[in-house]
């Protein structure tokens, strides 16, 4: 056995309230990993219409979220489509509500400030209620406390908390993170990820990388059977 299959709807012992994420999509331009989970006691298969706010497809930004990523309840992505224009007196968006309003609006005024795609790499995990606001890079390894609301880039194995979120500590030192990122142990096969369990779930960051350089070989020494 290998642990549940990625393309199970509810992993955990069938219970509504915890999703694998991506069997809920249906938007091509969000984007979830395998073994990626939300968890909401009641909403967890609305969490693209519920959760990802402001997301038009005339606008053209993504969400792309990495695999085995947690994310507690009510965590929110706020995209492009949120902003108004500020070059002028007022923010009000006039032109989406009447013809009239709409004569002489530039939409450069919105789209030329537009911060891009929303990413979420590897392994990150969302605190309850943290809010993601548009055009930012959450790196592998990251936390993201509860009720943070996270307005800029995190950066690999960081602890990120407040309003705005501020990067607290890093989680190890920027070598172990740099060992880590080439390990990439997300990326292996599920086999491998499950007989490496106990290196990853330990720290023991020694067997992960001799697990990544011998993938033929257990984690005990013992050959994989072909």
């Amino acid at each position: 056995m290998h642990g549940p299959s990625p393309d199970t709807l509810h992993p955990f012992n069938g219970e509504p309230h915890t999703v694998f994420l991506k069997n809920v999509i249906s938007r091509p331009t969000i984007e979830v990993g395998d073994f990626t989970y939300y968890n909401d006691e009641n909403h967890a298969a609305e969490f693209e219409n519920r959760n990802v706010r402001y997301h038009f497809d005339f606008v053209g930004d993504r969400l792309k979220i990495g695999k085995f990523c947690a994310l507690a309840t009510g965590t929110t992505f706020i995209m492009n489509g949120a902003n108004h224009a500020m070059t002028g007196f007022s923010t009000y968006p006039f032109n989406i509500f009447a013809e009239e309003w709409r004569a002489d609006f530039d939409p450069a005024t919105i789209f030329d400030h537009l911060r891009g795609d929303t990413i979420v790499e590897h392994d990150v995990w969302f605190g309850t209620n943290s809010t993601v606001m548009p055009g930012v890079t959450i790196c592998s390894g990251a936390i993201v406390g509860a009720n943070t609301v996270v307005a800029s880039d995190v950066p690999p194995y960081a602890i990120v908390v407040g309003n705005p979120g501020q990067v607290v500590r890093l989680r190890f030192d920027e070598t172990r993170i740099d060992r880590l990122l080439e390990i990439a142990w997300w990326h292996w096969p599920i086999e491998t990820i499950t007989q490496n369990l106990r290196a990853i779930r330990g720290a023991d960051l020694d067997a992960l990388e001799l697990a990544a350089a011998h993938p033929e070989t257990r984690l005990d020494g013992t050959a994989k059977a072909g």
